[in-house]
């Protein structure tokens, strides 16, 4: 099982690693997924996920989540062939949290080296700070 530590990480990046981790097979745990990171203008993110998430009936869907957890699984399951049972069956091996549960306290959190965002040279807005402006009840 690889427990992976999603603070100051770019989102994107990230998922393409957690993916390939998925499709080998292998658990996988993500904690403090608030703290994430979008990079580009945070104004332009907000409008894209804001049409994202009012996209669609009410009703009947499309659905989109609001936030910081369901945000990182969605982007996960984009990156896999969810139309396959591979893709199914591995996104059911992927663990999302706010914050970092007791139990996974003690253990050892990895971050990947590729996505870190302390590198970054332009605007940047966190998935906590986007799932407010997109409507979310801050539980977190």
């Amino acid at each position: 099982m690889k427990i992976y530590n999603a603070e100051n990480q770019i989102l994107g990046r990230m998922c393409t690693f957690i993916a390939k981790d998925l499709l080998k097979s292998e658990d996988v745990v993500v904690v403090n997924s608030e703290k994430a990171v979008l990079s580009g203008n945070p104004r332009w993110k907000k409008e894209h996920y804001q049409a994202k998430v009012k996209r669609g009936d009410p009703f009947k869907g499309p659905f989109f989540p609001r936030y910081p957890d369901d945000i990182f699984r969605r982007t996960v399951r984009g990156m896999l062939p969810w139309h396959q049972a591979k893709g199914r069956n591995a996104f059911k091996k992927l663990k999302v949290f706010i914050g970092m549960p007791e139990e996974y306290k003690n253990g050892q959190t990895e971050k990947i080296k590729g996505a870190d965002a302390s590198r970054l040279k332009t605007t940047y807005t966190t998935l906590s700070d986007l799932s407010v402006s997109i409507g979310a009840k801050k539980r977190w």
